[in-house]
């Protein structure tokens, strides 16, 4: 069993009081590692060290287009060591390793590819005020941001809250979740052999309660960036309103996959299975609300379930395996208890809902993909974020019943449309309350395009320039080019 350690300071150190906690592969539920816990003295420790390097040292002396060239060598490195990092992202969070291979790493790559060439692209303003004055802005890094991500895509949340804060010249310090803390504790290593500043990057793996509490409510931190579950993200809000640090938000979804009349159901079928059953249903965009039209339920229903049954559940290190086990015991529990739910509620269960048969995959946290239909659109599986293999599917037959039931729930993340009718197609995606919709596609994010929700789905925007915004600060600075000054008392 391996042991990890904090990183802190430039250095891999035990935590304060020498608690650890155990790294669970899903998989088998035998141990991956043990690791060092944060407590609060770390995250204080970790604080410390960001606000000395961010103040003093190398880092705010060095230029834009250094961070740059020290971002593009991070991307290098991890790339260098893509497919053991994709084999450990796998064994930790029970992902498909093709899944990590071929959408994970080459996206955490490409982000710190996009954000070394954002570095020197953090640009203020002229503006054209009244009188014989000059004034522009400046853009500022915020400081230091407390960073704190979730389980679904451990390096890859990394990636998106890391490489735009460093580009913009702030210092960091990252919490992962307990549940998968090893790649990111993998990326600490690649950030020291790329020679990033002591300070400048910790990483420092814990449990909400202390560390997440500890990092959201530290004073010497000016940023909080948190992406997880609405009810923590409000607690995370709460936390920052004491000293009014700047909070980002990335939250929850339940989000609505919608198949039109004249869809193309060559497209829509394995497109709406793409939406829901990517990572096991762990995906806060996850379409788990498919709305189908009556006009072509039966067809697409048949062919959707079909598709459903034929996915293969298994052993994620195996490149055949299409669905990896749920990451815990905890998640597995949570969405058994959903499943319950959702028959009390009177919904008909058509595929699934129970743990795979199969002997060898018992000791892993697997569940197999499962499909309610006769959904009332108010019942709690239809509004509640159940974060597993489980799509409810809702008939429709009115577009104006359609808006009124997609927005019908706390969040706005996301919505695909699937048609062939561009119009209607626009004309729904204007309608629909969220912040990412996709048009005969889903779950498609590249680093280049802003991606957040409306509602309690979150506060901001992740990735592209926009981001930029939320490790920014804006200075203005007016200089008087006239002669005489202000002579108001005079």
């Amino acid at each position: 069993m391996v042991g990890r350690k904090l990183f802190i300071n430039g250095e891999f150190v035990d935590s304060n009081e020498g608690a650890t906690f155990e790294s669970i592969n899903p998989a088998n539920g035998e141990v991956i590692a043990r690791v060092a816990e944060a407590r609060e003295e770390d995250i204080d420790r970790a604080v410390q060290a960001a606000r000395k390097a961010f103040e003093e040292g190398p880092w705010p002396k060095m230029s834009a287009t250094d961070r740059g060239r020290l971002l593009r060598r991070i991307a290098d490195l991890v790339l260098e060591r893509r497919k053991e990092l994709a084999r450990l992202e796998t064994m930790d969070v029970g992902k498909p390793l093709r899944d990590s291979s071929k959408v994970d790493l080459p996206l955490v790559v490409d982000c710190f590819q996009y954000f070394a060439g954002m570095a020197d692209k953090v640009m203020g303003e002229t503006i054209p005020v009244p009188g014989k004055f000059l004034d522009f802005t400046l853009r500022e890094p915020v400081g230091v941001v407390g960073q704190i991500i979730p389980w679904n895509y451990p390096l890859l949340m990394a990636a998106w809250k890391m490489a735009p804060a460093l580009a913009a010249g702030c210092t960091v310090v990252l919490k992962p979740a307990e549940q998968t803390p090893i790649t990111a504790l993998e990326l600490a290593k690649i950030c020291q052999e790329a020679e990033v500043p002591p300070g400048v990057v910790n990483v420092c793996p814990g449990f909400g309660e202390p560390a997440g509490a500890a990092l959201a409510s530290h004073p010497h931190v000016d940023k909080v960036a948190f992406t997880g579950s609405t009810a923590v993200g409000k607690l995370i809000m709460e936390m920052g309103a004491k000293n009014l640090k700047r909070v980002s938000l990335e939250l929850g979804g339940k989000s609505p996959n919608i198949v039109l009349d004249d869809a193309d159901l060559d497209e829509a079928v394995p497109g709406s299975l793409f939406a829901i059953f990517l990572n096991s249903g762990q995906v806060c965009a996850a379409g788990s609300r498919l709305f189908v039209h009556e006009k072509i339920y039966d067809s697409f229903m048949d062919r959707f379930l079909v598709g459903a049954k034929k996915i293969k559940i298994g052993d994620p290190l195996d490149r055949e395996t299409q669905l990896g086990p749920l990451v815990s015991a905890e998640q597995l529990e949570k969405v058994e208890i959903y499943i319950q739910i959702g028959q009390e509620e009177g919904a008909k269960l058509v595929l699934g809902g129970k743990r795979p048969d199969h002997p060898a995959l018992a000791k892993g946290f697997y569940f197999e993909p499962t499909v309610f239909v006769d959904v009332d659109y108010r019942m709690r599986i239809a509004q509640e974020e159940i974060f597993g293999p489980v799509v409810v599917v809702i008939r429709f037959s009115d577009e104006e019943e359609l808006i009124r039931m997609a927005n019908s729930t706390i969040y706005g993340l996301a919505a695909g449309i699937w048609t062939t009718n561009v119009k209607r197609a626009l004309n729904l995606a204007k309608a629909i309350k969220a912040g990412n919709i996709w048009i005969n596609t889903y779950n498609m994010i590249p680093n280049q395009a802003p991606f957040g929700g409306f509602k309690e789905s979150g506060v901001g925007r992740e990735m592209s320039r926009h981001v930029m915004d939320l490790y920014t600060e804006v200075k203005n600075v007016m200089v008087y080019l006239g002669k005489g000054g202000v002579r108001w008392f005079s």
